[in-house]
């Protein structure tokens, strides 16, 4: 195959996928939300597929169309639903979706199914889709395994030493910053304006939450924490570390084997 994300190819090419062994799906879940001033609302379905693209093209998979909206937005991860361009899904939709998406392509013949995440809301309700879709399958006496990986949880210590050397201030103030503009430098480089990043200190987050929201309660930009710093030779790190690890995953628990190749 010239490409492997699914919608570049025909019908034909695609059920001989299908038809073999090792047919596997990577299905690259984002969001729609706010990331700052300097980068576009799509950044978490941009990351999420073109990492999908990579680590599909060393395990020979195919990667489905992105699922472009995400659970909603929080204060303490993604500065809040109430922001301006974040667009959400309740958890039911969500679950609802990955249900069929992964019904769907189990009953096309994948028993290898796999979901890369890039949006840190989504991951319980993915979850949950996951587990019905693979329960209700075999439950029909089809063969259906799934997997779900967010991305950033294959980023080692040696990297992130590298990627945040004056010391990593923890996930949950890196909406926006250095870590997801780095990516999008180096893969979307042409998406990011670095002379509208903003600066200044990390978020000072509460541990818990309120309703109704109170947007003042994190910063103004919607970045949990400046992306000053990043660059995509850090996006290279990043990137190389993730799709390593990710491929690697991939490969042990569905007995794949690795095959470095180029994608279209």
């Amino acid at each position: 195959m010239q490409s492997v994300f699914l919608e570049d190819i025909d019908a034909d090419t695609y059920a001989a996928y299908v038809a073999q062994p090792h047919a596997t799906v990577i299905i690259p879940a984002g969001a729609t939300e706010q990331h700052g001033p300097h980068m576009p609302l799509g950044v978490d379905a941009m990351l999420s597929r073109t990492l999908a693209g990579a680590v599909a093209s060393k395990l020979g998979a195919l990667v489905a169309p992105t699922i472009s909206y995400g659970y909603k937005s929080q204060p303490r991860s993604g500065g809040g639903n109430h922001r301006l361009g974040t667009t959400s899904l309740s958890g039911s939709t969500l679950t609802g979706q990955v249900e069929d998406i992964a019904r769907s392509f189990i009953a096309q013949g994948f028993t290898r199914v796999v979901i890369l995440n890039g949006h840190f809301e989504n991951y319980q309700f993915i979850y949950e889709g996951l587990e019905i879709a693979v329960g209700r399958s075999r439950e029909i006496g089809l063969d259906a395994r799934a997997m779900l990986l967010s991305y950033w949880d294959f980023v080692d210590e040696e990297t992130l030493a590298r990627v945040f050397p004056d010391g990593f201030l923890g996930w949950d103030i890196e909406h926006g910053g250095v870590l997801e503009t780095s990516l999008m430098m180096l893969l979307h480089p042409d998406k990011v304006d670095m002379s509208r990043a903003v600066q200044h200190p990390p978020a000072q987050l509460k541990a818990y939450d309120v309703f109704p929201e109170d947007p003042s309660r994190t910063p103004a930009s919607g970045c949990l924490s400046s992306p000053t710093g990043a660059s995509a030779e850090r996006g290279r790190l990043l990137f190389d570390a993730v799709t390593r690890s990710v491929a690697r995953a991939i490969e042990a628990e569905y007995a794949l084997p690795l095959q470095v190749v180029g994608m279209g």
